[in-house]
């Protein structure tokens, strides 16, 4: 039975496209579209928020007021306007978001970076797949994939004093010649059960390993991760908290080689007092933001590397009676930059109180297989789940040619 599915299997080659490497924020609660990349100053009051506009780069398009420095360079980004899919809770919200799925009770699906991760070769011994600075949530995992594919998790946030990645270091008392030894005898061991057993989680667990002594034993690869290395106007440039030391961690592990790194920032769950919370968390993702895509312009990365901002949806077209929006599926936006993208580019609209889409929806589907289109993935390439059941990466999707360079 499984023979049989495996040859109606349908397969692509993955072939790496022009994004070398995807930085995926996301901004967890469900940020506002009204108040970020997506305002509307002619509607009235009560929808269009307390906060007003700023102009950009762009001849005649807006960002909210709290982001100045990436309308400074919205000439570089692509901004999805019409972006839905009516999933009102955070939780299906999230999940499809992270896999380009709709929940479904029968099957996990696993999320992009886990795919990715199965489809390319570790390079310069980094993890494909780097959460910043946790697994944010369980759609952010392997789903129906081996284990073995699991985000690679640095265990602390790099905006505190003193940030190191839990595990790279040698233990006190193991030197080099020590370290290599363990890795012979582990080796041996690895060898022994290989002969003898076959299971997903020894093979898992022996993937696991091999890239621990990868990474420990590379000076190279553990310096990615060590912010030390950036000078100090750098690292006030991208903003000492935690949106700058975490966007500018992402620069720094997919220029080493890392193909797909996700960071999260903030809560924008903002059913209170909106104008007050996009204040206290606006001005840092702005400044991160911008710095980050304008960095990797000047070092030559943007066009090879992949930029997202996402959140699970946007919120509800009016204030409500406590200066806040709630939650919004039928329409919000995301932005992109770099990564094969056409620059300066606003697709598709929603309408004139930012209520639904008005000209160019875009689907979650359509999103993440211009995402997997960018990196060289076909999105209706089969992946086998348990049970030997063929499923496609992306079910339905197909990349937005009017974003493509």
């Amino acid at each position: 039975m499984q023979q049989a599915a495996r040859a109606d299997q349908a397969f692509f080659e993955t072939v790496e496209g022009p994004a070398k490497g995807v930085i995926y924020i996301y901004l967890p609660g469900g940020m506002a579209q009204q108040e970020s990349w997506d305002p509307k100053p002619l509607a009235p009051a009560e929808y269009r928020g307390p906060l007003g506009t700023v102009k950009t780069k762009l001849p005649g398009v807006e960002f909210g007021a709290t982001f100045p420095k990436t309308a400074a360079i919205a000439d570089k980004c692509v901004v999805m306007r019409g972006f839905t899919h009516g999933e009102a809770a955070h939780e299906r919200g999230t999940h499809n978001m992270f896999t380009g799925y709709r929940p479904s009770p029968a099957l996990k699906f696993p999320s992009m970076g886990s795919v990715v991760a199965h489809e390319f070769e570790p390079k310069n011994n980094l993890p494909q797949y780097i959460c910043v600075p946790g697994q944010p949530n369980e759609f952010a995992g392997t789903g129906y994939l081996s284990s073995s594919y699991a985000p690679f998790t640095v265990g602390g946030d790099p905006a505190q004093n003193g940030f190191k990645v839990r595990d790279l270091s040698l233990p006190n008392g193991v030197d080099d010649a020590r370290f290599t030894r363990r890795r012979r005898l582990l080796d041996a061991v690895n060898d022994h059960f290989a002969s003898t057993e076959s299971d997903d989680s020894l093979d898992a667990v022996g993937s696991f390993y091999d890239r621990a002594y990868g990474l420990i034993g590379n000076p190279k690869a553990r310096e990615a991760f060590d912010l030390e290395k950036e000078d100090s106007k750098t690292r006030d440039r991208y903003g000492r908290n935690q949106a700058g030391a975490r966007m500018l961690l992402a620069r720094r592990l997919v220029e080493a080689g890392s193909k797909f790194v996700t960071l999260t920032y903030g809560g924008w769950d903002m059913h209170d007092k909106i104008a007050d919370g996009f204040k206290r968390s606006g001005p840092d993702l702005d400044q991160a933001l911008s710095t980050l895509i304008s960095d990797l312009d000047e070092r030559g990365l943007l066009d090879s590397t992949l930029v997202c901002v996402g959140s699970e949806f946007g919120r509800t077209p009016k204030i409500n009676n406590t200066a806040g929006r709630d939650h919004w599926a039928k329409v919000f936006s995301v932005l992109m930059a770099g990564g094969g993208l056409k620059r300066g580019v606003v697709y598709g609209s929603s309408d004139a109180t930012a209520s639904e889409p008005d000209t160019d929806p875009v689907t979650v589907m359509d999103w993440a297989a211009t995402v997997y289109d960018r990196l060289g993935i076909r999105a209706s390439k089969e992946l086998m789940s348990p049970g030997g059941r063929p499923i496609e990466i992306v079910d339905g999707g197909t990349p937005i040619e009017a974003l493509l360079a």
